[in-house]
C-alpha cells in the first residue's frame, strides 16, 4: 500500500509538471530578468527590464522584441548610495502607461541588503533619452521589518494609488501613493508573509473581475538552471486584503496557490507582471534555460476564479 501510495503520489508531480504550458512564442532580443509590460496610445508594446541605466525593449505585436537603448544613459546619483557603486545595476522596475504618460517605478539595492530604495520616472513616449527622474518614493535600512525592492503600481478604479513591494525579512507590503508618486501616509500595510527565511518577493496586485489578486514570486532566483523561483496567489475583495489562497490559508500565514513552476527545460520561472490586453490577462516574467534568462509570456484564464496558465 506504501509503494501505491508514493508510486501514485510521483505520478501526480509529474502529471503536474506535465500540465504546464510552455511560454508563449517571442522572438529577436528576449534575454530578459523581471520584465514589465506596458503599452502604449499607438499599440506600440514596452518591456522595461533590471540592468544598469534599466533596459527597455520594444514589439508591434507582443511576439517580436527589439532591444532600443535605456531608460538612464546614467543613473540618477541618488541610486548609488543603495547600489554602492556609480552607475549600478537597477531592478525590477514596473511600468503602468497611463493618461497618455509611462510609469516607471524600479529600485536600487545590492544582495542581500535592506539598504535599497524605491524611485520613480516618468516619460511621455517611452523611449531612451526621455525620462524624468521624479525622485525616491521610500526606503529601508538594516533592522527595518521590510525591504523597499519590488515595486508595483496599481491605480484603483476610483482613482487611488497603491505601491506593493517588499522581499524576505516580513514579506511584502502596501503603501498608499498620491499621484505625483509621493508617500501619502505613513501607514504600512502587510499583504503575504512566509516564515523565518524562506523567500517572498516580486508583488503584483492585480484587479479583475470582483477580486483583486496578489501575485508574488516564492523562493530562489538567479541561479541559472538551480534556481527555484515559482510564481504563487492569493484573492481578496479588498485591495489591502486580507489575501487567502484556493485552500482559504491567509497569504499573512504562509498561503499561496501555485500558478507556475519549473517544468520541462523551463527553470525558476517568476519576477512577475501582469497586464491587460485585447485579448485578455497577460502573465510576464523571466525563466532560465541552459543559456540565459528570457522573456516568458502567457495568457491568464481566470474562468475558475483562480488564474491558471494557458
Amino acid at each position: 500500500m506504501h509503494v501505491f501510495t508514493t508510486a501514485f503520489a510521483l505520478l501526480a508531480t509529474i502529471t503536474s509538471a506535465w500540465a504546464y504550458p510552455g511560454p508563449g512564442v517571442v522572438t529577436g532580443n528576449t534575454a530578459v530578468h523581471d520584465p514589465t509590460l506596458c503599452k502604449d496610445a499607438s499599440g506600440t508594446y514596452f518591456v522595461f527590464s533590471t540592468g544598469t541605466g534599466i533596459e527597455i525593449r520594444t514589439s508591434p505585436d507582443r511576439t517580436a522584441w527589439t532591444y532600443i537603448g535605456n531608460v538612464w544613459s546614467t543613473a540618477p546619483t541618488a541610486t548609488n548610495q543603495f547600489t554602492g557603486t556609480t552607475n549600478g545595476v537597477l531592478w525590477a522596475p514596473d511600468c503602468l502607461y497611463a493618461n497618455n504618460k509611462f510609469h516607471l517605478f524600479y529600485a536600487a539595492s545590492s544582495f542581500g541588503s535592506q539598504n535599497s530604495g524605491i524611485f520613480y520616472a516618468t516619460s511621455n513616449t517611452g523611449q531612451p533619452g526621455s525620462w524624468t527622474d521624479q525622485g525616491l518614493v521610500l526606503s529601508t535600512v538594516t533592522g527595518d521589518s521590510y525591504n523597499a525592492i519590488d515595486p508595483n503600481l496599481l491605480i484603483s478604479a476610483n482613482g487611488i494609488w497603491y505601491l506593493s513591494l517588499g522581499s524576505f525579512w516580513t514579506g511584502i507590503k502596501q503603501v498608499q501613493l498620491t499621484s505625483s508618486g509621493a508617500l501619502a501616509s505613513s501607514t504600512v500595510t502587510s499583504l503575504a508573509e512566509r516564515s523565518g527565511t524562506d523567500a517572498i518577493e516580486a508583488s503584483v496586485v492585480y484587479s479583475y473581475g470582483s477580486y483583486f489578486y496578489l501575485f508574488t514570486s516564492w523562493d530562489l532566483c538567479c541561479e541559472g538552471t538551480s534556481s527555484t523561483y515559482n510564481i504563487r496567489v492569493g484573492r481578496s475583495t479588498s485591495i489591502n486584503g486580507p489575501y487567502v489562497d484556493q485552500s482559504n490559508v491567509a497569504l499573512t500565514s504562509g498561503g499561496g496557490t501555485l500558478v507556475l513552476e519549473t517544468h520541462d527545460s523551463i527553470y525558476g520561472p517568476g519576477g512577475q507582471d501582469l497586464f491587460t490586453d485585447s485579448d485578455g490577462p497577460i502573465l510576464v516574467y523571466h525563466y532560465y534555460t541552459s543559456t540565459g534568462s528570457y522573456l516568458g509570456i502567457n495568457k491568464l484564464d481566470f474562468s475558475s476564479g483562480w488564474p491558471v496558465v494557458i
